[in-house]
């Protein structure tokens, strides 16, 4: 019997590396154009007040650059946030315990995800499908539950996931962002799970009979993917002191443009955990510039969409020869 041996990711790897390395440059050059047009734009203070706003965010894209890498999509990640933050609010309304809460909001959101890649592998439905349909499903039962209602009323020390900053320099959330890059970075790219995930995204038929368990994979991911939601939701809703059924609403266009302006080929089988950190920064700090600029905030929606057009074209523009 013959062997098939799934695509090697290192070379993709090695390209979407330096790719990461441009758009930081790009970033820089970003950062430089706005403070020359907007004077008082950059300080430390506010570039590291802008990270409070966008950790929730680039936190759900590293669970959906995963995702996305194995060939797959999770457009229901926003609202599975809001399922999250309903989750935590009105069970501890409910009488639980603060701490079993948040417990309760963050395996609700692992547990969506799990659901999520159950029914990808074991219904063989396509993930645009499943996701749009749990989209549906958990924004319903977040606005169900919570009829139209938000809980406020939390003690003072739940604050600290998302209000508090360590040596009132640097936002918590930013610290547990950047823990979770190098995990997640890391196990994407040291480990034989990550090289899974990339084979999965190269040829899924190839994997199969290289011996992955294909549909374990994708279970994994997606659940991986919902686990990530379910810590961004928690930070949310502290930071917010808020607990509603509309939180996280438009988040996954957001991210889904952070992650293929990163370099995650939108089709599978190639992306880093270090290119779409960059395009969570470009994205994020974009539009924070618009808004001190002055400009409508609806434009903010423009410039995501450009971005998620530009990142497709550039990815396929230059994926010939390349990989």
């Amino acid at each position: 019997m013959t062997t098939v041996t799934p695509a090697n990711p290192a070379r993709v790897t090695r390209w979407q590396i330096n790719r990461a390395a441009g758009l930081f440059l790009f970033f820089v050059a970003q950062i430089a154009i706005t403070s020359a047009l907007s004077p008082g734009y950059f300080s430390i203070d506010g570039m590291l007040d802008v990270t409070r706003q966008f950790s929730e965010s680039g936190i759900v894209a590293l669970g959906v650059t995963l995702v996305i890498i194995t060939g797959g999509i999770d457009i229901s990640v926003g609202a599975l946030l809001s399922l999250v933050s309903v989750t935590i609010g009105f069970s501890y309304q409910a009488g639980f315990p603060l701490w079993a809460a948040i417990a309760s909001g963050i395996a609700v959101g692992t547990l969506g995800g799990f659901f999520n890649g159950l029914l990808v592998t074991a219904l063989r439905l396509h993930p645009l499908v499943v996701t749009l349909g749990t989209f549906a499903l958990f924004r319903g039962i977040a606005f169900a539950v919570s009829n139209a209602r938000a809980v406020s009323s939390f003690p003072s020390w739940f604050a600290m996931f998302g209000q508090s900053w360590i040596s009132g320099i640097v936002p918590v959330q930013l610290i547990v962002f950047i823990v979770l890059i190098c995990v997640v970075g890391i196990v994407l790219a040291r480990s034989t799970f990550g090289r899974y995930v990339y084979a999965v995204g190269n040829n899924e038929l190839a994997a199969r009979f290289s011996g992955v368990n294909v549909s374990a994979v994708k279970i994994a991911v997606y659940t991986l993917a919902g686990f990530l939601v379910g810590i961004a939701g928690l930070i949310q809703t502290s930071r917010l002191s808020t607990a509603r059924g509309n939180a996280g609403y438009g988040l996954e266009l957001i991210v889904i443009a952070m992650v293929v302006l990163g370099g995650t080929r939108i089709t599978g089988g190639s992306g880093t955990i270090a290119g779409t950190v960059m395009g969570v920064l470009i994205l994020s700090y974009l539009q924070d510039g618009l808004v001190f600029a002055g400009i409508r905030s609806d434009a903010g929606l423009i410039v995501i969409g450009l971005c998620l057009v530009t990142g497709v074209f550039l990815n396929e523009f230059f994926r010939k020869d390349r990989v």
